[in-house]
């Protein structure tokens, strides 16, 4: 978005550390004022047939008081929670600390405002809609704290409008709200805990930190904001272009491909034996490694759950350079523990940016049996490999092996819990020998 839209504050300068941006009334969208709280709908615009229902609302006495007025209940995307349950129920004890408002409103750009009912009509929405996507975006209820801001009314007015000119559907627009919000948040948590946390220690003695973090915020915000809207755009982009070179739409939904997981043996004992520091380097040493493979050799990431990752790639012989290389590299770090990994090949359904299927099941399994520093596979991912040439049909069978890149050894048949019986293979690297 430019400065120049309606309704959208200008960026304060960087070279006025000691203020912090004021709200902006943009022409199109009313002003809080007495008249907003009865609820009249003399705001309403006129002919608009996204009309809000008019319960009747609390005076402004009832209300949580202004920003100026220090009022409970954190703004949305503040640092305290967007929409903290309980807010503006006027204990002081739960008013927020003037420095972290002041910090809330450089990061929002502008001050808390608006009561959710007066953000819903300024936006020309339902309350029930723009409850829907609020929640959707992981923020509580606020009940009728003036905890909204110019940039909730505009977020609200953008995605409605996409509903409205048949862009999105409803439901759609809530799950964009939804994915967005849950990728975001742990994005904040993890620049918070291990990026801010750190820079922020007061430097000399008797300094707050928060007399560390306004002029830090207000360097780093407009470098972190662009930052972060370039990997979305390279993300989009790559995204775009598995959907354009998708046969059709039931390939893009219901796709075939490899799928593995990368699991840390014992790692339970661990979480016993270490110190919580300890381990929390381990995973993230864990983590950075197994991405960084992931994607060096033309896989993706799907997600990352402390002691294991989940990745798909579009063939069987990337999917198995990977597992490959996790246990190698693994192998060779005296910090980590033994690794296993299990890889299937098959259907699977996308949604939110997640995989789900049979495929993805058998895959768990597989790792969960699988012996450790050891990549198990099934059937049809060895049929995938051997069509492809990396593997031989059979290894008794081959005159030359030379050509191969991998080896297959096929296990004992077992029962995998779910999903019938099952024939694992032995995945290894062939090596010049043969």
């Amino acid at each position: 978005m430019t400065v120049d839209e309606p309704g959208v504050p200008e960026r304060r300068a960087a070279s006025d550390p000691g203020s912090a941006p004021g709200p902006s009334a943009p022409a199109d969208t009313p002003a809080p004022s007495d008249a907003a709280d009865t609820g009249d709908g003399a705001d309403t615009p006129a002919g608009d047939s996204r009309g809000v229902p008019e319960p009747s609302e609390p005076s402004p006495a009832q209300t949580s008081p202004s920003p100026s007025a220090g009022g409970a209940g954190a703004g949305a995307g503040g640092l305290g929670g967007p929409f903290d349950e309980g807010s503006g129920a006027g204990d002081p004890e739960d008013e927020p600390d003037p420095s972290a408002l002041r910090i809330e409103e450089l990061i929002l750009g502008s001050q808390r405002q608006y009561t959710p009912f007066q953000a819903a009509r300024a936006a020309g929405v339902s309350m029930e809609l723009a409850s829907r996507f609020w929640r959707a975006m992981g923020f509580a209820d606020v009940g009728q704290a003036r905890a909204l801001t110019e940039a909730d009314v505009l977020a609200l007015r953008r995605l409605s409008g996409l509903v409205e000119a048949g862009l999105l559907s409803e439901s759609m627009a809530v799950q964009v709200a939804r994915s967005t919000g849950q990728t975001t948040a742990r994005l904040a948590d993890w620049q918070i805990d291990s990026f801010l946390m750190g820079l922020t220690e007061p430097p000399e003695p008797g300094m707050t930190r928060n007399e560390v973090t306004f002029p830090l915020v207000q360097l780093l915000l407009p470098e972190l904001e662009e930052f972060l809207v370039y990997v979305w755009r390279r993300q989009l982009a790559a995204a775009t272009g598995r959907v354009v070179q998708a046969q059709d739409d039931e390939e893009m939904v219901n796709r075939r491909q490899a799928i593995g997981f990368a699991d840390l043996v014992g790692f339970t004992r661990l979480t016993r034996r270490l110190e919580d520091e300890e381990l929390g380097e381990l995973v993230e040493a864990f983590e950075t490694t197994s991405a960084d493979l992931v994607a060096a050799h033309g896989g993706r990431l799907i997600k990352a759950l402390g002691d294991e990752i989940l990745y798909v790639a579009e063939d069987a012989g990337t999917a198995a350079e990977i597992g490959l290389r996790l246990i190698e590299t693994m192998a060779n770090d005296e910090t980590m523990p033994e690794l296993r990994v299990g890889i299937a090949f098959g259907t699977m359904t996308t949604r939110m940016g997640d995989v789900f299927g049979n495929t993805v099941n058998l895959a768990s399994r597989l790792t969960s049996i699988a012996p450790k520093d050891t990549v198990l596979v099934d059937g049809a991912f060895r049929a995938e490999l051997t069509a492809s040439g990396a593997a031989p049909e059979s290894e008794k069978e081959s005159e030359d092996l030379s050509g191969y890149r991998f080896a297959l050894q096929p296990l004992y048949q077992r029962p995998v819990r779910g999903l019938g019986v099952v024939e694992p293979w032995l995945l290894r690297r062939r090596t010049q020998e043969g």
